[in-house]
């Protein structure tokens, strides 16, 4: 079972169209492409948590 939580999320029509796009070009969901995202902008600035 997954510990997922939705929510909401208001972005640019621009925006949304560039990390569509972007998803789709990596064989990834729009969603996917979000998560991996800002995962990745968190890991950058190290504020996760290592595993």
């Amino acid at each position: 079972m997954s510990n997922k939580k939705p929510f909401a999320l208001r972005l640019d029509p621009e925006i949304l169209k560039a990390i569509e796009k972007w998803a789709a070009d990596e064989f990834r969901s729009t969603n996917g492409q979000l998560e991996w995202i800002i995962s990745k902008a968190l890991k950058d600035a190290g504020r996760l948590k290592q595993k």
